[in-house]
């Protein structure tokens, strides 16, 4: 999310047959080379969590025992998961300092662990799993950092619910974290399986009439573009897009409580609507955004995405519990616009 490579896209039904058929007759062919029927359906139905692990950790151990130094420096030079980032570390340190300088009070800023629970991403959003890197300890490698926010933001929340007088408490969270995504990407600038991402996930419950929504996303908005006004500098505009998915629309309960404050904020930035998608209704919920800024080479860039979603409902089992999510992908940013602005040129 919030970058090319970072746009998560629902698959549709064709291309999840599609894939459910290919994945057939791959696990056909290797349960028939292995004389063994019904392999997969034992390891996934019949092993418990733990005892998996134990069988796949012994795997790996035996493979590790055959493999010869040389052999893994063949692997890292051709891998697409180990290289390292193009990005200059100075670079992506610069944005990452003016950001949590920024970040509202209410954020909790925090380091997440490089792993997170299995089924993090396509438990909760219409994504497959093919989209992480899962390990042999049940477990997957992050490869999205507003998921796991998600996660930390539903336990507190529940924390908060146990005590009455909390209970409409929201929790706010930011991460920049380092993701790794399974799926291959093309080849291009800010293009890469792995890559830096600078997130926020807001919590809380619904007190009607998409106020959570409003109010929430308002201060992811208005953080990104503060930032990245001043990560910029004056010379590069801005534009704030807002994309109404609620069924049936809503946005005439929008444009003045969303719209028309932003617009009003005196900030630096375009505000305005763009037309909803089936890829943004499959993920989100009532609400979408995106900032873009202007390139002076290469025209207008998507820079940060973000929206309303259904998660906070789903962990906490309350249709009451609402949640904001959103994202910059910190090397896009960093890829994009360094070279031709210069970090000395900002303000």
């Amino acid at each position: 999310m919030g970058s090319k490579e970072g746009r998560r896209v629902p698959e549709d039904a064709s291309t999840r047959e599609e894939k459910t058929e290919a994945r057939q007759r791959i696990v056909e062919r290797i349960e028939g080379e292995a004389g063994i029927p019904g392999l997969v359906d034992i390891l996934a139905e019949k092993l418990s969590p733990t005892d998996l692990q134990s069988l796949l950790l012994e795997v790996y151990a035996r493979r590790v025992r055959r493999r010869k130094p040389r052999e893994i420096l063949d692997d890292y030079r051709a891998g697409r998961f180990v290289c390292p980032s193009a990005s200059l570390p100075q670079h992506l340190a610069v944005w990452d300092s003016l950001a949590w300088s920024m970040l509202p009070k209410d954020f909790v800023a925090l380091e997440l662990s490089p792993v997170a629970p299995l089924g993090t991403i396509s438990a909760l959003a219409p994504l497959s799993q093919d989209w992480s890197v899962t390990t042999s300890r049940n477990s997957e490698v992050v490869s999205d950092a507003t998921n796991v926010l998600a996660l930390e933001a539903a336990a507190r929340r529940a924390l908060q619910m146990e005590d009455p007088s909390k209970g409409d408490s929201r929790v706010h969270l930011a991460a920049s974290h380092r993701l790794l995504r399974g799926q291959k990407f093309g080849e291009g600038p800010g293009v890469r399986q792995h890559f830096r991402l600078f997130a926020l996930c807001s919590s809380g419950r619904d007190p009607g009439n998409l106020r959570f929504e409003v109010e929430t996303a308002l201060a992811h908005v208005e953080f990104f573009v503060r930032a990245l006004h001043r990560y910029l500098g004056r010379s590069v505009s801005i534009r704030v897009a807002f994309a109404d998915l609620g069924d049936p629309p809503h946005r005439h309960r929008l444009e003045d409580a969303l719209v028309g404050v932003l617009a009003a904020s005196g900030l630096p930035c375009q505000v305005g609507w763009e037309e909803s998608t089936s890829e943004g209704k499959a993920y989100y919920r009532d609400l979408r955004f995106h900032i873009y800024a202007k390139h002076p080479n290469m025209g207008e860039k998507e820079l940060v995405d973000g929206g309303g979603v259904d998660w906070g409902a789903k962990l906490l089992n309350n249709g009451k519990e609402r949640m904001v999510i959103s994202g910059l992908g910190s090397e896009r940013l960093a890829q994009l616009f360094d070279q031709d602005i210069g970090l000395g040129q900002r303000v």
